[in-house]
């Protein structure tokens, strides 16, 4: 007896073992490979029992583990589904729908905001001022902004270089611009567990990824130790680099 195997059939194989394979990147960058390996191993496991082996007790034993282990697994995997699926609503043309839904209204910070940024970040630098910056895209963060003290101020150099001046109160949180307004300061993001981020990358680095990974936001670092200045955004770093470079990034120009 034949198994017919179509254009289709092929097409469902390589969806399936490209989101399998994402999946491992995911995990693999949120240091949850090993859980997520555990899961591939009983999920062959129950396979093999229930449909190969026809075992009903141990299958039936095992399909109400999985059925349960669902809602388990969205526990354990929350910010790597919020991940997921911020990945898909962060493409162009979602992006293009977000902001028809919001009536056109585009929350990308514009240059005359952005130069104000840029020279208070070569100041901090020079002066190995720590400053974590994070400017808001199409993803609110409304919910990161509760967590530090509400400003609502016009973006100002000076502003920015008090605020993270060492004697200060909010120097060591987060500062949020969001529609050219620095809406609060002093806020808590959520810490990256990726194993792989070096070790010479201190804790606000480490918060700095983990905003850009469950957000589209751009966030600036400048480090206290070193001076240098970096951004992260998509889940990646952009180390070392210059005003030229700060500015391009954060207004989304190529080179």
């Amino acid at each position: 007896m034949f198994i017919s195997f179509g254009l289709k059939d092929l097409i469902d194989i390589l969806l399936v073992a490209a989101m399998m394979y994402y999946v491992y990147k995911m995990m693999k960058s949120s240091g949850s490979l090993n859980l997520f390996t555990g899961i591939m191993i009983f999920i062959v496991i129950w396979i093999v029992v229930s449909q190969v082996l026809e075992m009903r007790l141990l299958g039936s034993i095992m399909d109400k583990l999985v059925s349960v282990g669902v809602v388990a697994i969205i526990i354990l995997f929350q910010d790597e589904i919020r991940r997921f699926l911020l990945t898909l609503g962060s493409h162009n043309k979602a992006n293009v729908l977000l902001r028809w839904l919001k009536g056109n209204k585009d929350n990308k910070t514009n240059n005359e905001d952005i130069m104000p940024i840029v020279m208070a970040c070569m100041n901090m630098s020079r002066g190995k001022v720590g400053a974590l910056i994070v400017i808001e895209r199409d993803v609110s963060l409304e919910d990161i902004v509760k967590t530090g003290d509400v400003i609502d101020a016009a973006i100002n150099q000076r502003l920015i270089e008090n605020i993270f001046f060492k004697n200060s109160p909010l120097h060591d949180g987060a500062m949020i611009i969001s529609n050219g307004r620095i809406k609060a300061a002093g806020c808590i993001l959520p810490v990256s567990h990726n194993l792989d981020i070096p070790k010479e990358l201190g804790l606000r680095h480490r918060a700095a990824l983990g905003m850009s990974q469950v957000s589209d936001a751009d966030v600036i670092i400048v480090s206290e130790e070193t001076g240098g200045i970096s951004v992260a955004n998509g889940g990646v770093f952009h180390l070392k680099l210059t005003a030229e470079e700060l500015e391009r990034i954060l207004t989304h120009k190529k080179e």
